[in-house]
């Protein structure tokens, strides 16, 4: 079965997942509990300006070697705290264009690889169940697996963990209903 019979399900899914993340992310009220509000919000933004820090990604306490877990003034660091991690951005209004961009080639290209691990796993002609159990189960793994490693290694609270997952749940069903009926007939 040659790949272009099944550009139309990868492109059609990603859009219905880039628009179904949009609605879960913006309309949607089960995100709106995944960030806090610091206390005395103004004073921290003052602290952290005044450092002029470059976008990046800081860790309080920083440890640029494992040893330092040894080290007992680091350790004193670490129980005394406060540990956080703390990502920077440019200063300015935020251009959502090209996130929303990136967002979509990011669709596009889970849709794709599912698309391809399915024209190798499957022949046209496949019944809706065959294609739609093959193409979920691959967008499903793609869309959710990544999320958890966020809160193992980097403290995203698992409330907010477990809500992507099952948004990312959703997204692979999509991918996998779009497949399952656009799939060729052979």
């Amino acid at each position: 079965m040659p790949f272009g019979s099944l550009w139309l399900p990868v492109l059609v899914s990603a859009v219905a997942v880039w628009i179904a993340s949009a609605v879960a992310h913006m309309a949607l009220p089960h995100h709106k509990s995944d960030f806090s509000k610091l206390p005395n919000e103004d004073g921290v933004a003052d602290a952290l300006r005044k450092l002029s820090l470059p976008p990046g990604q800081y860790l309080l306490p920083f440890m640029n070697d494992m040893k330092q877990m040894k080290d007992p003034a680091y350790i004193k660091r670490l129980e005394v705290g406060p540990l956080a991690m703390i990502r920077i951005r440019k200063n300015g209004v935020p251009r959502m264009g090209g996130q929303l961009f990136g967002y979509f080639i990011y669709c596009f290209v889970v849709s794709f690889v599912t698309g391809y691990i399915a024209r190798h796993t499957m022949h046209a002609g496949e019944s809706f169940h065959q294609v739609f159990r093959m193409t979920g189960t691959v967008a499903i793994a793609a869309y959710t697996l990544a999320n958890i490693p966020e809160s193992i290694w980097m403290w995203r609270p698992w409330s907010a963990t477990w809500k992507n997952v099952c948004d990312s749940i959703v997204y692979g069903i999509l991918t996998a209903a779009t497949f399952a009926m656009l799939w060729p007939k052979g």
